[in-house]
């Protein structure tokens, strides 16, 4: 056999080492994919074809095949969860107060996918908080957390003898007495105030007298301030309110436009004989045509004051309690036939700090009306009620008789209610629902112990504090 020549023997010894290179780096795969190497691997023996995934190294002329797929989990996946690549576990999220922590219910994908556990909500009760019942695993609320307070705030209105209003006083010109007993003031303000305001107007009043009032209604709207608010109630025999709350506006204007065409009683007396009576003509009581009824006697038509101030008392206690809460009513104060009684509304109107401005239209701007007004007629109803409303809430009356003295009258009561003295203090009794009387002290002299200079103090008379729950 002829020997090889030095060109082969150099090919032969390329085509060796390529060849284990190529062992060689088929051998590192297997290792690094997780297949043993065995000890009869090594020395060139072949391993069973089941046992051996070492894939065939690349080629140029074949592509390389598709490694093998892994058996399939035991376990199964939750659904659109991903299973080729395992998720990097996420930071815990903060949770918030009320936040339902995630369940294996409502656990987004990524979040099941891993070996975390979800979140517990753990709440802790305050030391001594739980009860038998929820040691035991009942769920209830841990506690109830009640706040009473015993704050009473004054609203105060102090004039000189002419009934300017009186400015510049300090909380050391003013005392308070609670049931005869000095408290010591927490609070003071001369701050204005913005007004929620019910306006009660009288449509029984007689028609020369509602017409005035009718006239006035541009200058009722002019009193009020774009901060505050207002709505309107009427009452004759019934009670009704006519705007809900608002600024003044086209809505306010419109239905005082309304109001304007209403029209109030007759100004003669009703007549009940004669021959133009219901009934015609009588003779001894009898009448004289069989066929006609009794002519009966005449009736007050019910004007019901009370229940239209409870009405538009009820309403304002709903209102925003930072706001100075009062009624106007615009009457000539006569009250009949109301279902509710003067003790039930003063009680309603001191416990929500609602004071009472009014305006007597008609007979009580004659001079001298007020002692006839303490009269109490049959069938004819009270007319000293309104007066005693005023007084008890801090508010004022003005009785007058002309248009312009009517448009004065809400300037004036509009000007009162927002520019007021506010005085608070911290009673030391006991919830309960008592009356408890109050008296605001200036440190001026009083009209009532000197005669100049003097001013005049406006304030409720007492409240009825909110009953223990």
């Amino acid at each position: 056999m002829r020997s090889l020549g030095g060109r082969s023997r150099r090919i032969l010894a390329i085509v060796g080492a390529v060849a284990l290179l190529s062992l060689g780096f088929a051998v590192l795969h297997a290792q690094s994919a997780g297949t043993p190497n065995t000890g009869s691997q090594a020395s060139g023996q072949s391993a069973p074809q089941q046992d051996q995934n070492i894939p065939d190294a690349p080629s140029t002329v074949q592509p390389a095949k598709p490694l093998p797929t892994p058996p399939p989990s035991t376990q199964a996946s939750p659904d659109n969860a991903p299973t080729e690549q395992p998720q990097a576990p996420q930071a815990p999220t903060q949770e918030l107060p009320g936040q339902e922590p995630p369940t294996s219910e409502n656990a987004s994908p990524a979040s099941q996918g891993t070996n975390q556990k979800p979140p517990v909500n753990v709440r802790t009760v305050p030391q001594g908080g739980a009860t038998k019942e929820q040691e035991s695993g009942q769920q209830e609320d841990y506690f109830h957390l009640i706040v009473r307070t015993n704050q009473v705030m004054v609203p105060v209105t102090v004039t000189d003898e002419d009934g300017r209003l009186v400015s510049g006083l300090t909380s050391n010109d003013f005392g308070i007495l609670e049931n005869g007993k000095k408290q010591k003031l927490n609070y003071f303000t001369s701050s204005a105030f913005a007004v929620s305001a019910a306006v009660v107007i009288d449509l029984g009043m007689k028609d020369v007298d509602l017409q005035k009032v009718n006239h006035t209604f541009p200058a009722l709207e002019g009193a009020f301030s774009q901060f505050d608010e207002l709505s309107v109630f009427t009452y004759s025999n019934t009670v009704g309110q006519q705007t809900g709350w608002g600024a003044v506006g086209p809505a306010l204007s419109a239905k005082l436009d309304e109001l304007e065409n209403v029209r109030g009683e007759d100004n003669g007396p009703p007549v009940t004989s004669g021959p133009i009576a219901a009934g015609g003509p009588v003779i001894n009581g009898v009448p004289v045509d069989r066929g006609n009824p009794r002519p009966m006697t005449a009736t007050q038509p019910a004007r019901v004051m009370n229940d239209a101030i409870l009405k538009a008392a009820l309403e304002l206690s709903r209102r925003n309690p930072e706001r100075r809460k009062i009624i106007f009513v615009i009457s000539d104060g006569r009250e009949y036939r109301s279902d509710a009684s003067y003790r039930d509304v003063l009680r309603v109107l001191l416990s929500n700090n609602i004071i009472v401005y009014a305006v007597g239209v008609g007979m009580p701007g004659v001079p001298g009306y007020g002692k006839l007004s303490k009269l109490h007629l049959p069938r004819f109803g009270y007319t000293d009620i309104l007066p005693k409303y005023v007084n008890a809430t801090g508010g004022q009356v003005w009785n007058e008789l002309t248009r312009n003295g009517i448009e004065d009258a809400y300037s004036a009561a509009l000007g009162y209610a927002r520019d007021q003295y506010t005085l608070g203090y911290a009673t030391h009794v006991a919830p309960s629902s008592e009356y408890r009387s109050v008296e605001v002290l200036v440190s001026r002299p009083s009209c009532r112990s000197s005669i100049r200079p003097c001013v005049n103090v406006y304030a409720r008379d007492g409240y009825y504090a909110a009953p223990p729950r």
